[in-house]
């Protein structure tokens, strides 16, 4: 199971994040190639504590064996929603989203001797394990969305 701890995960997902042609259209959803790259760099700021997102009252996820199949188990459904924060900010160069999340996404193994982590919106308390998995399986699930 693949995670952002991994020096291999990390240099594939990079490699697929270099290949991304920013005028690709999504095989699902409507986030162009640019809005995308931002929307998993915030996403990635987030989980460092960086981006703030508002909490949601959603009980289910946090239950230990709902979150376990969210992160381990069940694929990413196409179209979920998202938190509206990370969707609202203003894109001006696809070129320097591609570049901040390659370094938000290079920077996870030093950040992982961190002791505290921030509740992740809809899971609640995360370890540095947890938003590893969750961070590679949300940028596969991404760039799967535009075919790369």
């Amino acid at each position: 199971m693949s995670t952002l701890a991994e020096a291999s995960a990390r240099a594939a997902l990079a490699s697929r994040i270099r290949q991304l042609a920013l005028d690709t259209t999504p095989a699902w959803g409507k986030m162009s190639a640019q809005r995308m790259l931002a929307h998993c760099a915030d996403a990635m700021r987030m989980a460092y504590g960086e981006f703030p997102v508002a909490p949601r009252d959603t009980p289910l996820t946090r239950n230990f064996f709902v979150k376990r199949l969210i992160l381990y188990v069940l694929p990413f459904p196409k179209s979920a929603p998202t938190a509206p924060e990370l969707l609202v900010r203003d894109i001006t160069d696809g070129e320097i989203e591609r570049q901040a999340l390659l370094e938000l996404i290079a920077r996870f193994p030093g950040e992982t001797s961190r002791t505290e982590w921030p509740a992740h919106p809809l899971f609640g308390p995360m370890s540095a394990a947890e938003w590893g998995r969750l961070g590679y399986k949300h940028l596969d699930h991404h760039l799967s969305q535009f075919r790369v």
